[in-house]
């Protein structure tokens, strides 16, 4: 089991540094994601700047690239690492990808399994010249020159991820997808009873198993050595949860712990604009269901203990702060080996 942590979405000059500290810190991998800031660029400073840390996204946004302009980036990124880059897509919401993007949304399930064999596809002409003719439901890849093959590289196998929530989408990673990101927004009981097995249905069309696929698991941690620090750091995840938890694509996580109701709660207070309300509406019955609360010495035996034998890596929610001291971090790493 491996200990990564969250590079975030920043601007590409800020990642180096960084990168750096977190490789110091002894992390396994770092993953940017996208938000306010294109998540690849940053991975391109972080691999130039580290020498054994891996690198990838959770997630970048596949319906707002085509699967040829993911592809470049992947296969740039995973000759600029030395074999270090992992390529984490995930679908986002139809609001977005249909009136941010302006791009397709209908069938998501089927239309990220397109996806990813399309993108399977590049890469091979990309390593071996292998004519284009990839046509799916959604994407075709028939086309092509020497100007635009970039050629082969010493690490032409680029391992893909899938992040959903909900069973159809673990079961498109299982099917076509060589990792899963879980959601934050999860539990041990779900990921037990839902995520795992629906993985490993998707899996099994495929001649393999869920234990076959890298599970990747993002964690809300209320943190601290204080009770001051722990304070501010429960509002703040607590506000992140009732967001989640107000919107309809988390609700079979809210479902599977019977509070269902409490989702249509909260999105009818998102409605009213008032989010100052909501953090206070998280049940701490819910806060402990989907976050674990450590100070940092605690914190690497913590995510151990909680999640061995269920994912192969694992990482705090948020960012590490810049002036959080390496110290910290090294020994919270020192923690978690030692579980």
């Amino acid at each position: 089991m491996k200990i990564d942590a969250q590079l975030g979405a920043l601007y590409p000059h800020l990642a180096a540094d960084m990168a750096k500290r977190m490789e110091a810190m002894g992390f396994d991998a770092v993953w940017s994601f996208e938000a306010g800031h294109d998540p690849f660029l940053p991975l391109v400073a972080a691999a130039m700047s580290t020498e054994r840390l891996q690198i990838g996204t959770n997630i970048a946004v596949a319906f707002g690239r085509s699967p040829f302009a993911t592809a470049q980036a992947a296969w740039d990124l995973q000759q600029a690492s030395g074999g270090r880059f992992h390529l984490g897509l995930g679908t986002q919401v139809r609001a977005h990808i249909e009136r941010r993007y302006d791009m397709p949304f209908e069938h998501p399930a089927a239309r990220l399994t397109d996806y990813i064999r399309c993108l399977r596809a590049i890469f091979d002409n990309f390593q071996n010249g292998t004519k284009p003719e990839y046509q799916g439901p959604f994407y075709r890849f028939i086309l092509t020159n020497p100007a635009f093959i970039p050629g082969p590289i010493a690490h032409p196998h680029i391992p893909i991820y899938v992040a959903g929530v909900n069973p159809r989408m673990c079961r498109v990673a299982g099917e076509v997808a060589d990792g899963f990101h879980v959601h934050p927004m999860h539990s041990i009981a779900y990921l037990k009873d839902v995520v795992r097995p629906a993985i490993d249905e998707g899996a099994r069309m495929a001649g393999k198993s869920v234990d076959d696929l890298d599970l990747h698991a993002s964690v809300f941690a209320v943190l601290g050595e204080t009770e001051a620090e722990r304070s501010a750091s429960e509002k703040q995840i607590r506000e992140q949860v009732a967001f989640y938890a107000s919107t309809p694509s988390y609700r079979a996580l809210l479902r599977h712990h019977g509070m269902e109701a409490l989702g249509k709660e909260l999105s009818q207070v998102m409605r009213n604009g008032e989010i100052d309300k909501m953090a206070a509406m998280v049940p701490d019955a819910l806060l402990a269901e989907v976050a674990i609360s450590a100070s940092y010495s605690e914190l690497g035996a913590a995510l151990k203990n909680r999640y061995d034998g269920l994912v192969q890596r694992i990482a705090t929610y948020y960012p590490i702060p810049d002036d959080d001291p390496i110290e910290r971090w090294a020994d919270v790493v020192k923690g978690f080996e030692a579980a």
